[in-house]
């Protein structure tokens, strides 16, 4: 495949092999769909002429299947590739850098996981020093728990720090007032395009026809809050104030080089979570705290791969929608600057993280921005992701 005629640093990570997805307004005019192509964003719309692309969300075409997303890549592909093409196809090009971009999809449901062995061990081990670190359900099954659609937020969306009821040990009763404890997760998530039924069961070879593509999340999370409140039933208030999306999805098809084996599971899942064409993804992240990387942690190294979080969602008859954000849960490697969060980086307070000029984080303060960027290797080149970013305002 020849190479597009726009000009395109190498580095850019938003060449003609990734082509991700976002909605965007123009100066002065309607939201639309775009797709990213170097420090551009094409006008799906106008260099297409398709009107299901004038809408303010990619749910419409999302829905449209397998085969439609497959068609439309293959044309902005031809699009941007032919030096034909051009004269038609630059007045629909707006630097991005000009536009505001908004969330891409109207999320029907959220549901955030829980699927990195080294993270739910760091967590373990914090919490129940003397007992194991994993729970006994935990290498039978991808646990998660359903959060709130509407308060998923695009990213750079102020992030305005929670109230709640907070109780320490060390307190006999609770107090209500801000968060002490506010936390990032790192995470991967995964949109789906192709609903399915109720009733009806998504298994693990059909993934690649319901799920649209990839973005980057960080799920917020007030950690004294959500102690409080989370036995017997689970994350809560402490989880659903917000979760920020990148604006850009990543369509699954750029992302076929980026495909790896999960590790190894033992013991074996049940039949219907084993995976004879693993869809673990090589991906590797960076968090930033106020301008400082202060972690790497690697997607390749999840236990549950996104194919089986699919396949568990919906293995009790739970209906998929158009528009559906399911996350990886924090994603965390085995090394000390791979933790996906900062109650692993400082372990639970006790090792605070470094930043420059001499601060030191636990957890986050009123004014800190946190952004997370991911790569992934593409064909001959690398996969950009974008951003992810939000800075904490002070609760009302």
């Amino acid at each position: 495949m020849s190479e597009t005629w726009l000009s395109i640093p190498p580095e850019s990570g938003f060449g003609v092999r990734n082509l991700p997805y976002g909605v965007f307004s123009p100066p002065e005019a309607a939201p639309r769909v775009g797709v990213r192509i170097g420090d551009h964003v094409l006008d799906l719309a106008a260099a297409l002429g398709d009107p299901v692309f004038s809408s303010p969300s990619l749910n419409e075409f999302m829905a449209a299947g397998p085969q439609r997303w497959q068609r439309v890549r293959a044309e902005i592909t031809r699009l941007l590739t032919d030096e034909a093409n051009r004269p038609a196809v630059e007045p629909a090009l707006y630097p991005v850098g000009e536009v505001e971009l908004h969330l891409p999809c109207t999320v029907a449901d959220y549901v955030d996981f829980y699927a990195s062995e080294h993270h739910a061990s760091n967590i373990g081990r914090m919490f129940r020093p003397d007992a194991a670190p994993l729970l006994p359900n935990w290498k039978h099954l991808p646990v998660g728990y359903h959060g709130r659609a509407g308060t998923v937020v695009v990213s750079g969306t102020p992030i305005v720090r929670p109230n709640g009821q907070r109780k320490p040990p060390a307190e006999d009763t609770p107090s209500f007032g801000p968060s002490r404890r506010l936390d990032i997760e790192a995470e991967v998530g995964f949109v789906v395009g192709t609903p399915s039924p109720l009733g009806s069961a998504v298994p693990l070879t059909d993934f690649s026809r319901h799920v649209f593509g990839v973005c980057l999340v960080n799920d917020w999370s007030a950690r004294d809050i959500q102690a409080w409140e989370y036995v017997p039933l689970g994350p809560f208030l402490g989880k659903s104030f917000a979760t920020s999306v990148s604006p850009w999805v990543v369509p699954l098809d750029a992302l076929s080089a980026a495909r790896v084996p999960t590790p190894v599971q033992d013991p074996e899942p049940l039949p219907y979570l084993r995976e004879t064409d693993p869809w673990g993804l090589d991906l590797s992240l960076t968090v930033e705290l106020n301008g400082k990387p202060i972690a790497h942690p690697p997607f390749s190294s999840m236990y549950w791969s996104p194919a089986q979080m699919l396949a568990h969602l919906t293995v009790n008859g739970a209906s998929l929608r158009t528009g559906d954000l399911y996350a990886s849960g924090t994603v965390s490697g085995p090394e000390r600057e791979q933790r996906g969060s900062l109650i692993e980086l400082s372990w639970n307070g006790a090792e605070p993280v470094r930043l420059d000029g001499g601060e030191t984080r636990s957890f986050l303060e009123d004014g800190d921005t946190v952004t997370i960027r991911a790569t992934a290797p593409g064909e001959g080149c690398t996969i950009g992701f974008g951003e992810v970013t939000g800075t904490i305002h002070p609760a009302p």
